[in-house]
C-alpha cells in the first residue's frame, strides 16, 4: 500500500477497537505514526460491554506489526485535562499532530433502570463535549508546527435526520449529540481554514461493531421503538455496513487527495438518507 501519510501523525479517540482501530491500522499502513485514545472502562448509563485495556493493547500490537509508532493510554475525553497531559506526552515522542479523528462515541438506546437525566448528559458529554475537547486538545500541536492537517470528525445519519426519535432520553440525546458535530465541524472549518488545517465530518449508518451487532439493547430497540428500523433501512440491500467502508472515506479525507474539501458531511451511509 502507497505510503500516503509517511512521517505524519494521526491521534485517534475510541481507538480500542470497531472504528477507531480500523483507522488506526489503515492510516499505520499509509505511513502514519498513532496516538491511540480510549476510556477502556465501563460506563453505568451504556447498555453494551465498552472497550478494555486489552482492546487497546491488541491495537497497539497491530500497528506495531505494521512497523509504525504507536504512543496508547486510557484516557476519556469528557477529562480535558488528561486529554492535553496524554497529548503532551505523546506529541513529545512522536512529534506534532497532523491527523485528528475524534472518533470515540456511544449509543445507549435500550438502556434500561438508569435516570433520562444521566442518560441525556453521558450522551451529550462524550459524543459532542468529548469531541470538543479532543479537538481542542490536539489542535495547539497542529498550530504549532505550521504545518497545516486534516481534523474528521464522526457523526451519523443521525445527524443529518431525526429518524427514531421515539422520546427516549438515549435516542434525543444521541441525535442532538450527532446533529452538534456537524455544528462543531463547520465551526471549526470556518476557525482553522485559514491555517490550512481541514474539518469535516463522516456520517455512517448502521455499522457492525460492538455498538450495534450484538448489542442485545439495541437490537430490542430497533425492534420495538416506532421509526427505530428505519434508522438502519438502507437502499442498498445491506443491514450494516463494515469498519473498513467508514476507513476509506476516512483515509480519503486526510490525504491530500482531498486537499481542497472541508466543511463537509460525508455520508457512508447505503443510501439511507436518500429514502
Amino acid at each position: 500500500m502507497t505510503e500516503k501519510l509517511a512521517g505524519k501523525v494521526a491521534l485517534i479517540t475510541g481507538a480500542a477497537r470497531g472504528q477507531g482501530r480500523s483507522h488506526a491500522l489503515r492510516l499505520a499502513e499509509q505511513g502514519a505514526n498513532i496516538i491511540a485514545l480510549d476510556i477502556c472502562s465501563q460506563i453505568d448509563s451504556i447498555p453494551y460491554p465498552l472497550a478494555t485495556p486489552e482492546d487497546l493493547a491488541e491495537t497497539v500490537s497491530e500497528v506495531e506489526a505494521r512497523n509504525r509508532k504507536i504512543f496508547a493510554k486510557q484516557v476519556d475525553v469528557r477529562d480535558r485535562t488528561a486529554l492535553r497531559a496524554a497529548i503532551n506526552e505523546a506529541t513529545d515522542s512522536l512529534g506534532p499532530i497532523d491527523i485528528i479523528l475524534a472518533n470515540a462515541g456511544v449509543a445507549p438506546q435500550g438502556v434500561e433502570g438508569v435516570p433520562d437525566e444521566t442518560v441525556f448528559r453521558d450522551v451529550i458529554d462524550i459524543n459532542l463535549i468529548g469531541l470538543w475537547n479532543t479537538v481542542h486538545a490536539g489542535v495547539p500541536s497542529m498550530l504549532a508546527a505550521e504545518r497545516g492537517g486534516s481534523i474528521v470528525l464522526t457523526s451519523s445519519v443521525q445527524g443529518l435526520k431525526g429518524t427514531g426519535g421515539d422520546g427516549s432520553a438515549a435516542e434525543e440525546a444521541y441525535i442532538a449529540s450527532k446533529h452538534g458535530v456537524v455544528g462543531l465541524m463547520r465551526a471549526f472549518a470556518y476557525w482553522l481554514s485559514p491555517h490550512h488545517i481541514r474539518v469535516n465530518s463522516v456520517h455512517p449508518t448502521g455499522v457492525a461493531t460492538p455498538m450495534v451487532a450484538g448489542n442485545a439493547a439495541m437490537e430490542r430497540w430497533l425492534e420495538n421503538s416506532v421509526g427505530g428500523k428505519d434508522i438502519i433501512a438502507n437502499l442498498i440491500p445491506v443491514d450494516l455496513v463494515e469498519t473498513r467502508d467508514v476507513t476509506d472515506a476516512v483515509a480519503w479525507l486526510v490525504s491530500d487527495e482531498s486537499r481542497y474539501v472541508t466543511g463537509t458531511c460525508l455520508p457512508v451511509d447505503a443510501g439511507v438518507l436518500a429514502r
